[in-house]
């Protein structure tokens, strides 16, 4: 009986093997996949500026207007265009770049990943946009590396949950479009990585780094431990500092450019649930109108996946763990934010609560029974079925 026993549990070793193979290199076929849409937008003479979304805009600044680059009708450009500008002129010193895009204050303050752009262009106007319109690339290749962290690629559930973040609908955007999430994403991953280290004051300062990129980034603070003792109150109002100080400090240095101007444009913050419940209304009707099969329906899939994921995220309290903390800060923010943020045709939706989707993946592989893990992360993946309008892998 042991000898048959044993006969079994050796002849699973090769299947496992091959299995934990398989898996791996499924993994690989998706980044070449990935690598393979972004070469997609390369264009000679203009590089990859075809990710930026540039307008076709007589009125460019003449900095831009040197620079060869890809241009789109004015209706298929997107916000990627402002930051690749900003890059062009990281201090500001300029008017005719502030001149020449929309909310300029509001544009400013996100300046973090237009000064990195300056930097690896070595302050070359071509080499700039170039820079720019790739961060978001490198950021997703880091990304793919440092999720392998949590998510074990050898095994179907830990790829199934890699792919999921790596090709979520947010995260995509944000390469598509040279936007701020992808790179945000990259920040507050390594911040909660210094967390989990136990190096809190690394983590805050990485988090105080990211609010420079995005407002919302500031969330970062919640991947700090839960305090106990009287000194970990002190840390932890160390951390808080080192947070809020940087974007403290580039505030002060706009105030002195924008004056009374430099509130204007800002996010609205609205009453808890407003935006969600409009906009859920709008979609709904849309459905009943079209039909599960069209644009409204990948709009509801969209929906449905935030939904599921800010419940799953409420039901299964994990305090201790910090991609909880950071995912259940994005849900309180997701009750408050704009319906133009809320409205899943744009895009901004799945961008802005992409800690909220990483949170939840991650959090899925914690679930202990197996019987549970397929629904729940098929439901809170449902807007994996519009990726490919956003990025085609194939």
């Amino acid at each position: 009986m042991f000898a048959a026993r044993g006969a079994r549990h050796e002849a699973r070793r090769p299947a496992a093997a091959k299995s934990a193979l398989a898996c791996r290199l499924i993994a690989l076929v998706l980044c070449a996949l990935f690598l393979r849409s972004v070469a997609r937008f390369y264009h000679p003479g203009f590089g990859f500026t075809a990710l930026i979304g540039f307008p076709e805009d007589p009125g460019e600044v003449p900095r831009l207007r040197a620079i060869p680059h890809y241009r789109y009708p004015p209706f298929a450009s997107y916000d990627g265009q402002f930051y690749a500008q900003r890059a062009l002129d990281p201090l500001l010193r300029d008017p005719a770049v502030d001149r020449a895009m929309d909310l300029a204050p509001y544009r400013a303050r996100r300046i973090l990943f237009s000064w990195t752009a300056y930097l690896a262009g070595l302050g070359r106007p071509a080499w700039i946009l170039e820079a720019y319109a790739l961060q978001n690339v490198v950021c997703w290749l880091v990304l793919a590396v440092l999720f392998t962290r949590w998510c074990d690629v050898s095994t179907p559930q830990g790829l199934m949950v890699w792919t999921a973040i790596m090709f979520s609908k947010g995260l995509l955007w944000s390469v598509r479009f040279a936007l701020l999430d992808g790179p945000s994403l990259l920040l507050i991953t390594l911040a909660v990585i210094a967390a989990e280290r136990k190096r809190p004051l690394l983590s805050a300062a990485i988090g105080g780094v990211a609010a420079l990129g995005r407002e919302t980034n500031v969330l970062t603070f919640l991947a700090q431990p839960v305090p106990r003792t009287r000194r970990d109150w002190l840390r932890l109002a160390g951390a808080a500092v080192l947070v809020i100080a940087p974007m403290l400090l580039w505030l002060d240095y706009l105030r002195s450019i924008y004056r009374s101007a430099l509130l204007l444009g800002t996010d609205q913050i609205l009453f808890p649930g407003t935006a969600v419940g409009h906009v859920i209304v709008r979609v709904f009707n849309g459905v009943a109108g079209d039909g599960l099969l069209s644009g409204a329906g990948l709009d509801l899939s969209v929906l449905a996946s935030v939904v599921v994921q800010a419940a799953a995220i409420c039901w299964r309290r994990e305090w201790r763990c910090p991609w909880w903390r950071v995912a259940f800060g994005y849900v309180l923010l997701a009750l408050v934010m704009d319906r133009v943020l809320w409205d899943p045709h744009t895009g901004a939706l799945m961008r802005v609560l992409l800690p909220l989707t990483v949170g939840f993946n991650l959090q899925l592989l914690r679930e202990p029974r197996a019987s549970r893990f397929w629904p729940w992360l098929i439901a809170g993946n449902l807007h994996l079925a519009g990726v490919l309008r956003v990025m085609p892998l194939v």
